[in-house]
């Protein structure tokens, strides 16, 4: 035999993985396979996949290849010529996305070779370390990865993976229960989810989407950025999933695991704020009683319904914990309760011939939530008789999606996807055996009339969901690429239509709350709509009073999108490419009458521009960047709130008494500009004209970014790289409430303020001048141009930089490793969608823009803020039967503010209590008070796979957070006045989870 020379790549073979074969897509479902080969006659390709699939395409006279749209799959690729297999490869394995160069030494090629294999030679001995095919950011982690990893088993665990990718505030969840993720600053309500290239996002509010079974789940592609005009609709990041299939092999298995609450720590309790007038260390709310335990059982089965035709593959996975929670000191009850989380993933594959495929997926998944709840006494740490069963919650998605692949020539690939979703969110409010409305704020009643002690009425019944409703989503995606020359051309369209049906909310008990205040006696309860000093009314000279709250939302809404793109993959030479592409987005949103309110229907064009260099020819080092814009459409539940006539209102009074049952006596109304009850945004049940919800000239929000980054392989083990990247919110859509400033500017412009009518909030581009239509009297608007100088606002900002750095060693069968470093900084007067920092969830109807005097002194590090995070993740085959990996995050602590009410006299004069951005009469930014503490956690795991079971049993124990490190992720910054501190100013919010751990059992066969 003779020795097989090792010889390296060739300029050409190595730009080989992006000459037409097209840049990394985002959320994309498949990948692709490139290479050279010898420039000869007669030559071919042959592509064989263990799912089926069968492709031979022509080696072209340059000696280049490329097989585009591949299924996930594992195959074996083949050199021949005239007709002779004259050399393999086999195990080649695709990721998500990317190019897999397969090259063949320019070996003379002939009949002889064919039956002589070892006279030909293979360019490289294993897979290119850098895809120098892609312009985008991502970190793909695939099916193996999942099982060596310590992670929480959810999209959104995977996803923290990734470089800037951090938890979000513990107030948000998904529709599931899931905890959300900001990337890269943005708000968590701004990402985008994907199953096998179906559109899942949460269609309601953004926040989070329908995912897959952790164990079905055969790649996660997380991106952070310079995705291509192929998608949008996120200007945070992107989680897309791919399922797994089945192959021409059945395999199955099943796996249970079990995390008990003997393995748990103990969660720190929550203690007041501040010492006054609690002592130090005061309990608010007791965790450490609190227990819990999960349990999992999954199982899967996949293979050949008919082989190399039609294909199989089943996952279920039901999750159940059982626990109690002992809720604060004003709604003081141990509440035992049971999480029910089934799922279930199936896919059909078939390959109708060697050039079309269908598939066909359909996903599952519920969330159930029911308890009890029990009397507990603060004061004897004891838990008393049954009160009442808790709500019952019971979220259901079901997803279909069909996808068809047609390769109509080499050069020629279709492909066109509709998927459809619905949720129903059923909602049994309890039976709490109690008459009588919610009373909150029990910590503010006047202490002279309780006693010392709070009374309420055991009403736990606050607001209550409609039960009857439900969402759905469609999602239809057509594209088209042609192959010619030095281009990848790529068009297509990609149409979404969001339908929230019967959503709505209203009180239950009584169908009003109660709710005590106190405050500065000398004070206005608010200055605009006015509410009077509690002082000028008997009960209120020490600043106690209360008030009744109505609220009440009931709508069907929609939401429509529509985008068409272009792109072209230009291989300007053989090292470099270029990915160009323009996207024209359009939104459209309905009120409950089918009118629209919001019509973003002119072209929002959006280009990408995207650069990848092989500098030195041979996939070694690349130097690559992107620059894009992205649009964004506002969810459907912002119609609730601005389009469908909600009601909202406040009604004030003092009181001079407290009966046992903790209802006031002795009232006396407060005097108000309405003359009772108040709303401070306008909402009093009315449903406004569409015309004059919006501003005429509104625009959608988007984000510009722009990304240079470095790889570079150190050696045939090792590959180091750095990233800069910089975000730029440049619009922003928010409710504007100042309703005076648009009142003076229409005076001002010659209006007759007599005969129109001037809405409360409007839908604006905050920062910018707007118009707003007046509805006249009589019919017609009234055009008013209101600038940003007329309401007193500063210009809006939210900007993002970072700079990563990595080093990574790819899994070589004996251990893995990745580090990343990312130094980053999120700063401006806006955090997008959402407020993290109080935990105001209403999708672009936040406390931010309703008028000048909140966003004065704004300007600051925004709640997302990491500026150091440090990522260590990686796996050690200790022996052929143990395994050992590791999950390491340190990261500094998020932002730390204070609000409080206006000004040096700290006055209300927006009527909106403590939520300025002054701090005991002065000016307090965001992240003015400093940081919370760095955090440090350690996730470690251990998997015995013996030998005399094959290796197919396998036993694994992880535990997380290992340290026990609970440091505090956030606080309430609401700080009241300097002469009535707000009980919970500077009360922690959450900790980090306290250490559990998880044990396993997993057979394979």
């Amino acid at each position: 035999m003779h020795p097989r020379p090792t010889l390296r790549h060739t300029l050409l073979c190595a730009a080989v993985a992006a000459v037409l074969s097209g840049t990394a897509f985002g959320q994309a479902t498949t990948g692709r396979i490139a290479g050279s080969a010898p420039a000869a006659a007669g030559e071919t390709v042959l592509i064989e996949g263990s799912n089926g699939i069968v492709r031979e395409v022509q080696v072209d006279p340059r000696g280049r290849y490329s097989a585009d749209a591949l299924p996930l799959a594992t195959y074996k690729v083949s050199l021949k010529s005239n007709g002779n297999v004259v050399d393999s490869r086999d195990n080649v394995t695709l990721r998500v996305g990317a190019a897999t160069d397969v090259s063949f030494a320019p070996a003379a090629a002939s009949a002889q070779d064919a039956q002589q294999l070892d006279q030909v030679t293979v360019s490289a001995t294993q897979l290119p370390k850098i895809d120098v095919a892609t312009v985008a950011s991502s970190t793909v982690i695939t099916a193996g990865d999942l099982a060596r990893l310590p992670l929480q088993r959810s999209a959104e665990g995977i996803a923290l993976l990734a470089p800037g990718a951090s938890r979000g505030s513990t107030s948000f969840k998904g529709a599931m229960g899931n905890t959300l993720v900001s990337f890269s600053g943005s708000s968590v309500t701004e990402n985008a989810y994907y199953i096998n290239g179906m559109n899942t996002t949460d269609p309601l509010s953004g926040f989070g989407g329908i995912t897959l079974p952790y164990g079905a789940i055969d790649q996660q592609e997380v991106l952070s950025g310079g995705y291509s005009a192929m998608y949008g609709r996120s200007d945070g990041g992107v989680i897309s999933q791919v399922g797994k299939r089945g192959t021409n092999e059945w395999h199955a298995g099943a796996q249970v695991l079990w995390e008990p609450d003997f393995a748990r720590a103990s969660a720190r309790n929550i203690t007041y704020g501040h010492g006054n007038p609690h002592p130090p260390g005061t309990i608010v709310q007791r965790n450490d009683r609190n227990h819990e335990w999960t349990s999992t059982v999954s199982a899967y089965a996949g293979g050949p319904l008919v082989k190399d035709k039609l294909y199989a593959f089943a996952a279920v996975e039901m999750e159940r914990s059982e626990g109690n929670s002992i809720g604060d000191v004003n709604h003081a009850y141990d509440t035992k309760y049971t999480y029910k989380d089934p799922k279930w993933y199936g896919k059909l594959d078939w390959n109708i011939t060697d050039s079309n495929i269908l598939e066909l997926t359909g996903v599952n998944q519920t969330h159930r939530t029911n308890g009890n709840k029990y009397d507990y006494d603060y004061q004897t740490d004891e838990v008393g008789d049954f009160a009442n069963t808790d709500s019952t919650y019971k979220t259901r998605a079901m997803v279909y999606v069909a996808k068809f692949t047609s390769y109509i020539t080499d050069d020629l690939t279709l492909t066109a996807l509709y998927g459809k979703s619905k949720l129903t969110y059923y909602n049994e409010p309890p039976d709490t055996g109690v008459t009588g409305p919610f009373i909150g704020g029990l910590n503010q009643q006047n202490p002279a009339l309780n006693g010392g002690t709070p009374r309420g009425n055991g009403q736990t019944l606050d607001t209550i969901d409609n039960p009857d409703h439900e969402s759905t989503n469609r999602n239809l995606r057509v594209d088209l690429n042609y192959r010619i020359g030095d281009h990848s051309i790529t068009a297509g369209i990609d149409n979404q239509d969001s339908r929230d049906i019967d959503d709505g909310t209203t009180i239950g008990g009584d169908g009003y709350e109660l709710w005590y205040g106190h405050q500065d006696p000398n004070l206005n309860i608010s200055d605009s709509p006015f509410v009077d000093k509690p002082a000028n009314y008997p009960g209120g000279g020490t600043g106690y009073f209360a008030y009744i709250r109505h609220y009440n939302t009931l709508a069907s809404v929609r939401v429509k999108q529509r985008a068409q793109y272009v792109m072209d993959d230009w291989q300007v030479t053989d090292r470099l490419l270029l990915s160009l592409g323009l996207r024209n987005d359009q939104f459209t949103n309905y009120n409950p009458s089918g009118q629209p309110y919001l019509n973003l229907t002119k072209p929002q064009w959006a280009p990408r521009l995207g650069f990848s260099w092989d500098v030195n020819g041979d996939s070694t080092m690349k130097i690559y960047g992107n620059a894009g814009r992205y649009f964004l459409a506002m969810p459907a539940s912002v119609a609730l709130r601005t389009s469908a006539g909600s009601l909202a209102t406040n009604q004030y009074f003092t009181y001079t008494g407290i009966d046992g049952n903790g209802l006031p006596t002795g009232i006396t109304y407060i005097a108000s500009s309405t003359g009772g009850a108040v709303s401070p945004n306008g909402e009093y049940g009315q449903p406004p004209d569409p015309k004059t919800v919006s501003a005429k000239n509104i625009k959608s929000e988007y984000q510009d970014e722009f990304i240079l980054g470095m790889d570079q392989q150190l050696n045939k083990e090792w590959i180091w790289g750095a990233k800069a990247t910089v975000r730029k919110l440049r619009n922003a859509l928010d409710d504007v409430c100042d309703n005076g400033a648009i009142t003076r500017a229409a005076v001002a412009q010659g209006a007759d303020i007599d005969v129109v009518t001037v809405g409360s909030c409007y839908l604006s581009n905050p920062g910018r001048a707007n118009v707003y239509q007046l509805k006249k009297e009589g019919g017609g608007y009234y055009d008013v141009t209101v600038t940003n100088a007329d309401f007193g606002f500063s210009h809006l900002k939210r900007n993002y930089y970072g700079l990563n750095l990595y080093l990574s060693h790819p899994f070589d069968g004996k251990w893995a490793a990745k580090i990343d470093y990312l130094y980053s900084r999120s700063y401006g007067n806006t955090e997008g969608q959402v407020r993290s920092d109080v935990g105001q969830g209403s999708v672009s109807a936040s406390r931010d823009w309703d008028y000048a005097t909140l966003m004065d002194y704004a300007n600051g590090y925004l709640p997302n803020d990491r500026k150091h995070q440090l990522k260590l993740y990686g796996s050690y085959q200790l022996a052929a039967e143990w395994l050992l990996s590791a999950n390491v995050t340190v990261q500094s602590g998020t932002p730390k503010s204070c609000l409080g009410r206006y000004g040096a006299n700290e006055s209300d004069p927006s009527g909106y209590g403590s939520y300025y951005h002054f701090c005991f009469g002065e000016p307090s930014a965001y992240g003015a008070k400093g940081r919370e503490p760095w955090q440090q956690l350690v996730d470690l795991n251990v998997e015995y796979r013996p030998l005399w079971a094959d290796r197919k049993l396998a036993f694994n124990v992880s535990v997380f957070n290992v340290l026990n490190q609970q440091r505090a992720e956030q606080r309430n910054p609401v700080s009241g006045s300097s002469k009535s501190i707000n009980d919970g100013y500077n009360q922690v919010i959450s900790y980090t989870q306290p250490r559990y751990a998880r044990f396993g059992i997993t057979y394979d066969f």
